[in-house]
C-alpha cells in the first residue's frame, strides 16, 4: 500500500513517507468562530476527514488535530456587535460548527485545542524569537522580522516583494519592513488580553497555530492541511515561526491545501437564498448530499457549488441508495479486503475523490445484477469502500424516509393515491385521475419517471 500525496512545498506528487509509521501526526486549520460557517470552510473539513480515514487503514495510530481559533479582532467586534461576551459567542458558534461538521459525516479529530488555552505557550515561542534576533519589540507589539529568514516565501513561491504586492498588510510606523507580521499585540482594557513580557495584549493569529502544533504534536509533524486561501501568509508565516524558534529544524514535511469553492450567486440564491452558509444548506439537502459535492470534484480542483451540483449529487446517492435498498437482505461480511479495490486505490492516489466515487457506480451496478452468492462480497465491498469517503453511512430506508408533518400523507398514503390514480387512468377515468393529481400537486408532492418526490 503506497499512499501518494501533492506536496504544495515540492509542487509534486510524493510518495507519503512518515516521521514514525507507528504514530501519524496531522494538522488542519480550523475556524475562527464568530459566526456560522459556509460551504467553503467545510471543503478542507471534509477532504482531510477522508484523508484521516485513509490513513486509519494504513498505520496504526494517527493524531489528527484541527484547532478551534477563540480569540480574534472578529470575534472581539461581532462579540460587541451582539451585546455578548466574547468566551459566550465563540462557544456558540464553535459548537454550531461542531453541528454543522456533523451532519455531513465528518468524524471528530483526535484533538481539538482551543487557541485561548494555549497562551503561556504563545508567549514563550515569542520570547523564544526574540531572543534569537527574530523579533522585535516595538509600541507595545512583538513583530517577526521576515527579513532575517533567507528563504521566507518558498512555500507561496514567490519572492518577499511579490508576496507583499498582493498581500493585504497592515502599514504601521512602527514596523521595520512591511511584510513583517504581528506575534503580539497590545489589548486595551476593554479587549481581551493575556500578561506578558510587552505587556498586557493577545496573540497574532499566526502564532496561535504554531504554538498548538507543538504542544501537542511535536516540533516536527507529517501533515500540516487547509485551504489554498491559507497558504499565504498564514502557512507561510508558521513556517517562518517555527523554522526560526527551532533553528531551521523541519517543520512540516507535508503540505497540502484544497482549492477553493467557486458560487454563483445568482443561481444559488434563487434556490436556496442564504447559500453559503452549511446550516442553511442543511435545511435544502441532507449532509450527506453536501458532503457527496464537495468530494465530486478534485481537491485541488477549483468546485463550482450551485444548486445543480447538490441535485446531482441527491439523485447519485438516490441511485447508490436504491441498489443497497434492492440486496437489504443480503448480509454483509465485515471482514472483506478492501486495499486492491479501484476505489481504495484511487484514494491512495492523493485523494482522487472522482475516479473513486466512479467506481462506486460500477461496484452497484454488478452488485444488483451478480449471483445471489457474489452479492454479499460486493455489498461489502461497496459499503466499506464508501465509508472511507463517509458515505453510504445509512440504512436505505432511513435514507428515503420522509418526516410527515402533521396534515400531510405518509409515503403509504401517497403510494396508495397513485396507484388509485394510475388505476383511474387505465380505467379511462380521467377526471379522477386528474383530481388526485392535483390533490398530490396541493400537498407539494410531484410525480416524477421513477414514481413521485416530496417539495415538487
Amino acid at each position: 500500500m503506497s499512499l501518494r500525496i501533492h506536496n504544495s512545498m515540492s509542487g509534486e506528487k510524493e510518495l507519503f513517507t512518515p516521521l514514525n509509521p507507528l504514530s501519524i501526526s496531522m494538522y488542519v486549520c480550523g475556524p475562527t468562530v464568530y459566526n456560522r460557517v459556509h460551504i467553503g470552510n467545510a471543503r478542507p473539513v471534509v477532504v482531510f476527514d477522508t484523508l484521516f480515514r485513509l490513513l486509519q487503514t494504513i498505520y496504526p495510530k494517527v493524531v489528527y488535530a484541527r484547532n478551534i481559533t477563540d480569540i480574534d479582532d472578529k470575534i472581539m467586534n461581532a462579540a460587541k456587535q451582539g451585546g455578548e461576551t466574547i468566551t459566550a459567542l465563540s462557544r456558540r458558534f464553535a459548537q454550531a460548527y461542531f453541528d454543522d461538521m456533523a451532519a455531513l459525516n465528518n468524524l471528530q479529530p483526535t484533538l481539538t485545542p482551543y487557541a485561548t488555552d494555549h497562551i503561556a505557550e504563545m508567549i514563550a515561542m515569542v520570547q523564544g524569537l526574540i531572543d534569537k534576533n527574530h523579533a522585535y519589540e516595538a509600541e507595545g507589539h512583538v513583530l517577526f522580522e521576515v527579513k532575517t529568514l533567507a528563504n521566507y516565501g518558498r512555500l507561496a513561491k514567490r519572492s518577499l516583494d511579490d508576496m507583499l504586492a498582493g498581500a493585504r498588510v497592515e502599514v504601521a510606523a512602527y514596523k521595520k519592513y512591511a511584510g513583517d507580521f504581528v506575534l503580539w499585540k497590545p489589548s486595551s482594557t476593554d479587549e481581551p488580553g493575556w500578561d506578558s513580557p510587552w505587556g498586557r495584549g493577545r496573540p497574532g493569529w499566526h502564532l496561535e497555530c504554531s504554538a498548538m502544533i507543538e504542544k501537542h504534536l511535536g516540533e516536527t509533524i507529517d501533515i500540516h492541511g487547509g485551504g489554498i486561501d491559507l497558504q499565504f501568509p498564514h502557512h507561510e508565516n508558521e513556517i517562518a515561526q517555527r523554522c526560526c524558534a527551532h533553528d531551521g529544524k523541519e517543520f512540516v514535511r507535508y503540505w497540502m491545501h484544497n482549492a477553493y469553492v467557486n458560487i454563483d450567486g445568482e443561481k444559488m440564491s434563487k434556490s436556496l437564498g442564504n447559500f453559503r452558509m452549511v446550516n442553511d444548506l442543511l435545511e435544502q439537502y441532507p449532509g450527506e448530499v453536501l458532503r457527496f459535492a464537495l468530494l465530486s470534484a478534485h481537491y485541488r480542483s477549483a468546485l463550482n457549488f450551485s444548486a445543480d451540483v447538490l441535485d446531482a449529487a441527491q439523485k447519485t446517492l438516490d441511485n447508490l441508495y436504491e441498489s443497497l435498498r434492492s440486496v437489504e437482505a443480503v448480509a454483509v461480511d465485515p471482514a472483506i479486503a478492501i486495499e486492491e479495490t479501484t476505489v481504495y486505490q484511487a484514494l491512495l492516489d492523493d485523494l482522487n475523490t472522482p475516479i473513486a466515487i466512479r467506481e462506486l457506480h460500477v461496484l452497484a451496478k454488478a452488485m444488483k445484477s451478480a449471483p445471489k452468492d457474489e452479492q454479499a462480497r460486493l455489498k461489502s465491498t461497496l459499503l466499506k469502500t464508501a465509508a472511507l469517503m463517509g458515505l453510504l453511512q445509512q440504512r436505505p430506508d432511513d435514507w428515503f424516509y420522509v418526516e410527515v408533518a402533521e396534515g400531510e400523507l405518509s409515503d403509504q398514503q401517497v403510494d396508495d393515491k397513485v396507484a388509485a390514480m394510475v388505476g383511474a387512468r387505465k380505467d379511462k377515468d380521467y377526471a379522477l385521475a386528474d383530481s388526485i393529481r392535483d390533490e398530490l400537486t396541493g400537498l407539494g408532492i410531484s410525480l416524477t419517471r421513477d414514481g413521485w418526490k416530496r417539495g415538487g
